[in-house]
């Protein structure tokens, strides 16, 4: 079988919700995204194809290690029942950068403002909870047995995970709101600047376009996070030059505004 072959056999195989298993298109987005992972491309991937459950993203991808499609530091996480495919490598350097370099910026979204602010007074709590987690991984690297997806348990019940998914997934902005007052936030009817990372997967059988990032910010920052964007895509380029798995990665922007926006 072809590599191609391989990673949508893998995904047909293990991730179905029900009767229901992956296309064959949506089985090489996901070979792609795995494989920028893989790369270092992308710290993780928040796995939403379906309905599949961590166990399944677990099989799926202990079926790619025993393939060799992907390496072996790779693993499953399940935080508070999302599924993630995590490069632990990654995430701590993705971490490092934003604690030296403020490379992240986080947005307080909070529903009591009158539009979106940059935060920099929550910095310390972003710190705190990303260090947790990240102390939590480094203890998962330790163990051998790789049959089960990792759980973060009760530690992650007072994290905001929009915030952290952010930090996890590689943006260079990631949004805050006080979860222990309200779920709300004040985005609703805001122009948002969505901004996406596409590249060409290259494959036995021809190449599979797919989108490694998409993530918004408030068009009324756009200036003040200038530094932040242009840093991202100066290091994702430089990323990209040193492999030749993917190709062709381009960048793009446009603006939507939405009645209400669910973080």
């Amino acid at each position: 079988m072809s590599t191609q072959e391989l990673f949508v056999a893998a995904a047909r195989k293990c991730l179905s919700a029900g009767r229901k298993s992956l296309s064959v298109s949506q089985s090489l987005d996901l070979a792609a995204q795995v494989s920028a992972v893989d790369l270092g491309l992308k710290p993780a991937l928040l796995y939403d194809s379906n309905g599949a459950g961590a166990d399944e993203v677990q099989q799926y991808l202990s079926s790619l290690q025993s393939s060799q499609l992907v390496s072996k530091s790779l693993l499953t996480l399940d935080l508070n029942g999302n599924s993630l495919i995590v490069n632990t490598l990654a995430v701590r350097s993705n971490a490092e950068r934003q604690f030296h370099f403020n490379d992240v910026a986080v947005i307080d979204v909070c529903h009591t403002l009158e539009t979106p602010a940059i935060a920099d007074a929550l910095g310390g709590e972003t710190k705190n909870m990303t260090e947790d987690l990240l102390l939590l991984l480094s203890g998962f690297e330790q163990l051998t047995a790789a049959e089960k997806p990792h759980y973060v348990g009760e530690k992650s019940d007072g994290w905001n995970l929009c915030t952290l998914f952010g930090v996890l997934l590689g943006f260079p902005v990631t949004y805050w709101f006080d979860q222990t007052k309200s779920f709300e936030n004040c985005l609703s009817m805001t122009p948002l600047v969505v901004t996406t990372a596409s590249a060409t997967w290259q494959s036995d059988s021809g190449g599979h376009q797919c989108c490694l990032y998409s993530f918004s910010f408030p068009a009324v920052l756009f200036k003040a996070l200038q530094s932040n964007l242009k840093h991202w895509r100066l290091c994702l380029q430089e990323r990209f030059n040193q492999q030749n798995v993917l190709k062709d990665l381009k960048f793009s922007q446009s603006t939507v505004t939405l009645p209400s926006v669910c973080l």
